[in-house]
């Protein structure tokens, strides 16, 4: 009896044994693993399916194409009030023509200054007017504040997603002639622009390299 009963127990252990084998194998682990990515949001690849950047788009596995356009920062309240006012009429009609779904994207861009400061020393040590010392120190000062306290550049997108490329040259176009209408600056989105926008949102910027300031 007591054989019987142990081989009994044996049997089913192995039983439960093969069990377990088969749902940790290899292909069925992956398989689970593949499940928890999917659903576990702090995987990079769920949150930014894209398959490249080129040409001012950026393309998704939905087979989306998200581009924009940048604009150039003015500040419209040092205007007269006419001026003003029509700037402000003219974003409004932009607004009401938009009818589909869009992002407006505030980032911050590092600013590399060192080239600019690096010029600067040189036109210092070259010039002998003290009055034009006195500038370009003043301007070396600033330029060594910027850098000790990370001064970033604040730069302006609008972003959409669109499948047809007709469709989005079309709505490129459309948004780049009513934002010059209200008297703002705009072009289409560039790869370094995109590529910033998304170390921006992911990394604080930190790994963007940052572009140099050159002197005029």
């Amino acid at each position: 009896m007591n054989n019987q009963i142990n081989n009994q127990i044996n049997q089913q252990i192995n039983q439960n044994m093969n069990q377990n084998n088969r749902q940790t194998s290899p292909q069925n682990r992956g398989k689970v693993m593949s499940k928890q990515v999917k659903n576990d949001p702090k995987y990079t690849e769920n949150w930014l399916p894209l398959k490249a950047i080129n040409n001012g788009i950026m393309y998704n596995n939905r087979n989306e194409m998200i581009t924009g356009v940048k604009i150039q920062p003015r500040n419209i309240f040092i205007l007269d009030q006419s001026s003003m006012d029509n700037a402000l009429i003219g974003l409004m009609n932009f607004y009401n023509t938009i009818d589909y779904e869009f992002w407006l994207i505030v980032a911050d861009r590092p600013v590399d200054i060192a080239v600019y400061n690096a010029e600067l020393q040189v036109l210092f040590n070259k010039t002998q007017d003290q009055r034009i010392r006195k500038m370009i120190a003043q301007d070396l000062n600033k330029g060594e504040f910027f850098i000790n306290n990370d001064v970033v550049d604040t730069e302006y997108f609008i972003l959409f997603k669109e499948k047809n490329a007709e469709l989005m040259q079309k709505k490129l176009r459309s948004m780049i002639n009513n934002l010059a209408s209200a008297g703002l600056i705009a072009s289409q989105t560039t790869n370094d622009d995109l590529r910033m926008i998304i170390d921006n949102f992911l990394n604080g910027g930190q790994k963007y390299e940052a572009g140099g300031v050159m002197p005029i």
